[in-house]
């Protein structure tokens, strides 16, 4: 291998723990989830790595070093030998634990400063991809703790309630919207408690799918009574930690109808 005197650094933070991270690294499904149908990886040293970019396009290469979960080296090249042949650059990938999650450090060397150039617009892309494959996995349960939510704020025993929010959410859970300012379930439970003396015989239900986008869910929902007649509407925005519960709730409701 040439002299590797070109770098190209780049750092994102993705919200979920290294371990989970790396899994995509060294699983050949995951692999070929971020790169292409039949890319495959051998997760040991000396092991080879291979892509298979969905336009046909094939890169190959073998890995130099891997410490779960912290660090992956790998030769990168392309088996048409254009613009670089199999082997002949060098990428490192170091996971660094943040409280959020997982900060990616990538550093991909090369033997020259037009080659590197060309694959700056490719690892913005491809690592933003990386991000939305490891959310969509990690967070594949999302409308089940949406559903959670709002069965919560429909449950009349305190107690179950409580346990119920445990179970979907972090302790210090945010609740914000035009008639909640809380942190923590603690606070919340007894504001439910409140809000089904003042709107009594409301429930809460979510209507569509959940809109998903690493670890952000768009998500909207009806209130009803228990004959089923609307009594409103909105959106509600739920941010989803790196342990997959839920961190932070904003709801919107949206304006009355006209009659």
């Amino acid at each position: 291998m040439s002299a590797l005197e070109h770098r190209l650094d780049r750092t994102i933070v993705i919200d979920a723990t290294p371990q989970t991270v790396f899994s995509f690294f060294t699983e050949s499904d995951r692999w070929a989830a971020w790169w292409g149908a039949g890319s495959t990886i051998e997760p040991r040293a000396g092991g080879r790595m291979y892509i298979r970019h969905p336009g046909g396009v094939e890169a190959a290469g073998e890995v130099v070093e891997l410490v779960p979960p912290e660090r992956i080296v790998f030769t990168y090249g392309f088996s048409s030998g254009h613009p670089i042949p199999e082997g002949s650059s060098r990428v490192t990938i170091r996971l660094e634990p943040v409280i959020t999650g997982t900060r990616l450090h990538l550093l991909h060397e090369f033997s020259e400063w037009k080659t590197r150039d060309e694959h700056v617009q490719g690892w913005r892309y491809q690592l933003s991809l990386f991000a939305n494959v490891v959310a969509d996995a990690l967070h594949a349960n999302a409308p089940t703790l949406v559903d959670g939510w709002f069965a919560a704020w429909s449950e009349t025993d305190a107690g179950v309630r409580e346990e119920r929010l445990a179970a979907i959410a972090v302790p210090d859970v945010r609740c914000r919207d035009r008639f909640s300012a809380l942190t923590g379930i603690a606070d919340l439970v007894p504001h439910i408690t409140a809000a089904q003396r003042f709107m009594p015989d409301m429930h809460l239900e979510r209507r569509g799918d959940v809109r998903h986008c690493q670890g952000r869910l768009l998500v909207d929902w009806i209130a009803s009574n228990s004959e089923g007649h609307e009594r409103g509407s909105g959106k509600n925005v739920f941010t989803l930690g790196a342990d997959g519960l839920i961190t932070d709730v904003v709801g919107f409701w949206d304006p009355p109808k006209a009659k």
